[in-house]
């Protein structure tokens, strides 16, 4: 295989468990991420898999400094095959009255904006090509609400719109999209969350066996070994004892 992948927010969790899967495939690999020093040991984790890899340092809620980063690819890791938008995160699970407005515009920022602006990057050479793919990285939360859930929900709900749109604009120029839809996986999801409070994160799985992020990245496997005429469209997946985004059981 010779295909480049370039996947946002790869310095844990999701990102992470694809950027190495990916590698595993045979892909080169381009990472992005805002902390360089995580940026960095991924970077080393893919080379000591022999991966070729090229890391970007830069914020996707800026668009500028997207723009800046996707044009200082060396040119053998320009062409890019596969977009994994995985970059995103929650911040607070409060009622909407009692909501901080600063984390609302993080969310937006991230999780809505930063994923069309990567697109708009990358997708026209994929349009010029006739080929490429890519995938979103949503949420259950982007199918149904939850208490505290409103804003982050909202956003999770814009990526699959926004995907589905893709799909429509998309497919006559050869390009596939799809989108992974996690239930509860344990990651640094829930501690970004809610500020760095490793009790009350631990508290969400509490009870529960949840995902991994290896998990999510045997989802991506599956959609990106399809054959060229499947398209994946969507992958809704939750632990065993995950029923919708307020019902589960708890041991």
């Amino acid at each position: 295989m010779n295909k480049t992948a370039f996947i946002t927010g790869a310095t844990a969790g999701f990102g992470r468990a694809i950027a190495l899967r990916l590698g595993k495939l045979g892909y080169k690999v381009i990472i992005t991420g805002r902390r360089k020093e995580r940026l960095d040991e991924v970077v080393t984790e893919l080379q000591n898999a022999e991966t070729e890899v090229f890391a970007l340092n830069f914020d996707v809620r800026n668009f500028e400094e997207s723009q800046k980063a996707i044009e200082s690819l060396p040119e053998k890791f320009q062409q890019i095959d596969l977009l994994v938008n995985n970059a995103g995160l929650a911040a607070g699970q409060a009622p909407f009255d009692r909501c901080v407005l600063d984390d609302f515009e993080r969310m937006i920022d991230t999780n809505i904006k930063g994923l069309i602006y990567i697109s708009k990057l990358v997708v026209p050479q994929m349009v010029t090509r006739g080929s490429g793919h890519i995938v979103n990285i949503s949420s259950i939360a982007g199918l149904e609400v939850y208490p505290g859930g409103n804003v982050y929900c909202a956003t999770k709900h814009a990526v699959n719109a926004i995907t589905k749109s893709m799909r429509v604009d998309l497919i006559d120029k050869g390009v596939k999209v799809s989108s992974i839809s996690p239930g509860m996986a344990e990651t640094e999801f829930s501690l970004v969350r809610f500020g760095g409070d490793a009790e009350r994160a631990k508290a969400v799985y509490q009870g529960i066996e949840p995902m991994t992020a290896d998990d999510i990245a045997d989802a991506l496997e599956f959609i990106v070994t399809r054959p060229p005429h499947v398209c994946i469209q969507d992958i809704l997946l939750t632990p065993s004892a995950q029923a919708n985004t307020y019902i589960s059981v708890r041991k």
